[in-house]
């Protein structure tokens, strides 16, 4: 069994890898994505509407980026009619939500294949649907603006959750370029994120957004608001896998041998449930060797993240018709790759 001061630093050390090797760079990332939008007014729904022939490829790479946004803008933009189904489509195969920062900060050199083959198959599948498939927008005059909270002001949580992120960001170079963190700055690092994760439980647990946050928001309000999500599924998924192992004699690495043919089914069906929760504990059993890279981008193509909602929330006919088409490539490239090559990104 496992003392209690072993499981305490445990969790300390889970907490500070979650926050450093995630956290700091979902939150630059965000900072960087939502205040270029902010700062040059860039309406992407008016582009996408002009850019008929590059509508799919565009509305693919906005779902292919790290995260939920760009793949919340598209849905936004068929909500306001400027974009087709097939381009839907496109940016929800094409996404892999808020895994993607996972697995950049953990396996950048996995993250290289998974995305680009995520975006190949988006706009594959965007144009192949659009040609043969007539689905009709009921949806819009619909304002999704006005479906989702608006927190108004930036607060003083914002400013320091931010703040926060700074010396976390610099300890996340520092072990990106393998240095010992404690070694050079001592329990400063764990210090840090254990004061950024409790800030961000405080923001995640009294506020009224819940997933995505309203384009109509300040940035770092956008920025506090949604790393704090993405930290809490972040820490869970890294806290159930660790404790699992730590605390009962189940040997997930037997388990999964035995069901190996399977797994890339199970990852694909994972990937049908809203939100991207589930989807990152599937890139952290990728991360931990108990899933094939097939699992992994069956799940990656699959999975619709936080940007199911609003998709659901628009239109339920054209959430489900996407989430079932977007299974159909998922399908094609996992097992090709299960088969063809078993050890890719191994």
């Amino acid at each position: 069994m496992v003392s209690p001061n072993e499981l305490g630093n445990l969790t300390r050390r889970l907490v500070t890898d979650a926050y450093i090797q995630v956290s700091v760079f979902v939150a630059f990332t965000l900072l960087l994505f939502y205040s270029s939008e902010r700062i040059f007014k860039f309406d992407i729904g008016s582009t996408l509407k002009k850019s008929k022939l590059f509508q799919i490829p565009i509305s693919a790479l906005l779902g292919a980026t790290p995260g939920c946004g760009g793949a919340v803008v598209v849905v936004a933009a068929y909500a306001s009619g400027n974009v087709s189904f097939g381009a839907v489509l496109a940016t929800l195969t094409a996404t892999m939500g808020d895994a993607a920062f996972l697995l950049i900060a953990t396996k950048p050199e996995v993250a290289i294949l998974v995305l680009p083959l995520s975006l190949g198959a988006g706009i594959v599948t965007g144009f192949i649907v659009d040609q043969f498939v007539s689905v009709e927008n009921q949806q819009n005059s619909m304002d999704l603006h006005k479906e989702i909270a608006l927190i108004g002001k930036t607060r003083y949580r914002d400013l320091i959750y931010v703040l926060i992120t700074i010396p976390g960001f610099i300890f996340g170079l520092f072990q990106i370029m393998q240095y010992d963190l404690k070694q050079l700055f001592g329990y400063l690092p764990e210090l840090i994120s254990i004061t950024g994760v409790i800030t961000g439980i405080f923001i995640w647990s009294t506020s009224k957004v819940k997933t995505m946050t309203n384009p109509l928001d300040k940035p770092l309000v956008r920025v506090s608001e949604e790393t704090s999500f993405i930290t809490i599924w972040v820490l869970a998924a890294y806290l159930a896998y660790d404790y699992l192992v730590a605390l009962t004699p189940l040997n997930l690495e037997i388990l999964f041998e035995s069901v190996t043919i399977f797994l890339p089914l199970i990852a694909i069906l994972v990937g049908f449930i809203p939100g991207c929760g589930p989807q990152v504990l599937v890139t952290t059993l990728f991360i931990n060797g108990l899933i094939p890279f097939s699992a992994l981008l069956g799940n990656a193509i699959s999975n619709d993240g936080d940007a199911l909602f609003p998709a659901i929330a628009i239109d339920p006919k054209v959430a489900l018709l996407a989430t079932i088409y977007s299974a159909v490539p998922a399908f094609i490239l996992a097992y090709s790759i299960y088969f063809l090559f078993p050890n890719l990104g191994g």
